[in-house]
């Protein structure tokens, strides 16, 4: 189940970042989609999909390879001295 959960999580994500290269295409062709007045702010829209859908599945492979030791020095948290 749990992984069912995580595979969402990870779908989700993907498919607005998708649908924000959709809009950045759409926008190069000069077609403009209902929610958006102009074709600038579509893509801006587009972008801030793309770039927000990209950083939560970067975040979220690099917090579980982080978990497994999976990751390079230089990406392991700092230990806190006490």
């Amino acid at each position: 189940m749990l992984r069912i959960i995580a595979l969402l999580l990870l779908v989700i994500p993907g498919l607005l970042a998708a649908l924000g290269i959709k809009w950045m295409r759409d926008t190069l062709f000069g077609i403009l989609h209902s929610p958006f007045p102009s074709l600038s702010l579509q893509f801006l829209g587009g972008f801030l999909l793309f770039a927000a859908g990209l950083a939560f599945i970067g975040g979220f492979i690099l917090h579980r390879d982080r978990k497994r030791n999976k990751v390079q020095p230089r990406f392991q948290k700092k230990k806190k001295a006490p």
